[in-house]
């Protein structure tokens, strides 16, 4: 019993010196009831927060450790429009007309040691992406935006050759 409990607070210590070798990843979302492009209904807004949360953190996870990405997101539009449905959900209609492409301003910083190593300000566009292929799937209804953050992540913080080594 007494090994089970050393092995148990070995693990713990690990695990604890694994994460905070980590990346932390912070997001926040400026005045959201302003953006220009969120769903109608308050849980799908949320929804699509915590959605866009995730990806950011997922990203972040590939940083390298120590270093922290703290992202202010200032304003989202989303791919296509949204039209009030007939059921519990509205509607989100994207055409291949280009006008309805996905938008995400924000700003960044990347921090070790509690120092910025790199911050910006960006504006996400991609008057492309009907045309462009995606590793999100179809199911995703937010893969247009989520390529879109993929992008510049892989072309600003994190270049891909670097990312695969990881």
């Amino acid at each position: 019993m007494k090994n089970v409990i050393q092995q148990l607070a070995v693990s713990g210590l690990l695990a604890l010196a694994a994460g905070a070798a980590s990346a932390d990843v912070t997001v926040n979302y400026v005045e959201p009831e302003r953006f220009s492009d969120l769903p109608f209904a308050t849980w799908e807004r949320e929804a699509v927060l915590k959605d866009l949360t995730g990806h950011f953190a997922k990203l972040g996870a590939q940083l390298p450790p120590g270093q922290n990405l703290r992202v202010d997101v200032l304003d989202v539009d989303l791919a296509g429009r949204e039209y009030p449905g007939r059921g519990a959900r509205d509607l989100r209609i994207v055409k291949s007309n280009g006008v309805d492409w996905p938008r995400i301003d924000l700003r960044f910083a990347i921090e070790q040691n509690g120092q910025v190593l790199r911050s910006g300000e960006v504006q996400l566009r991609d008057m492309s992406f009907m045309d462009r292929i995606s590793r999100h799937t179809d199911n995703d209804s937010l893969r247009h935006e989520k390529r879109m953050i993929d992008d510049w992540f892989y072309s600003a913080i994190v270049p891909r050759e670097r990312a695969a080594r990881r």
